[in-house]
């Protein structure tokens, strides 16, 4: 019975491992979405160079991708790199000494701003850096693309 349990138990952890988000970012400085993974599909909309996208689908030469609104659209995969970022999506987001409230602003930015994500930090936050050198700690809850 124990070896029942302990293989359902290794099948969880291959299912969970296999469901982890897969984040890219773009690395062209302007991507196309398209409505269908083949560049004969509509075109829906750019995305600018290190905005973050979740990847949902994946076909040969092609990712079915999310943006922080929640757009799915098909881009070319040569357009994405693994690269983590991650963007702003409050009104306004601070960079912070420390993964504490109370610590001391180090720059304040901007929504659709992005950032690079440099590790995971305490629950609720991400150390992040942003291109002008800047790095901190930033809350979960102002960026998407954790």
């Amino acid at each position: 019975m124990w070896r029942r349990a302990l293989a359902a138990l290794s099948l969880l952890s291959v299912a969970g491992a296999a469901l982890a988000i897969d984040y890219r970012s773009v690395n062209v400085p302007a991507a196309i979405l398209y409505d269908a993974p083949s560049q004969a599909g509509k075109k829906l909309y750019l995305i600018k160079a290190q905005t973050p996208v979740e990847v949902v689908v994946r076909l040969e030469g092609w990712f079915k991708v999310r943006d922080a609104e929640g757009t799915l659209a098909w881009i070319e995969s040569r357009q994405l790199i693994e690269r983590r970022m991650l963007v702003v999506t409050a009104p306004v987001a601070e960079i912070r000494q420390s993964d504490k409230p109370e610590a001391p602003v180090l720059a304040e930015l901007e929504k659709w701003v992005a950032v690079e994500f440099v590790e995971p930090a305490a629950p609720g936050w991400a150390k992040v850096r942003h291109r002008d050198g800047a790095t901190g700690y930033i809350r979960a809850t102002q960026v998407w693309g954790l």
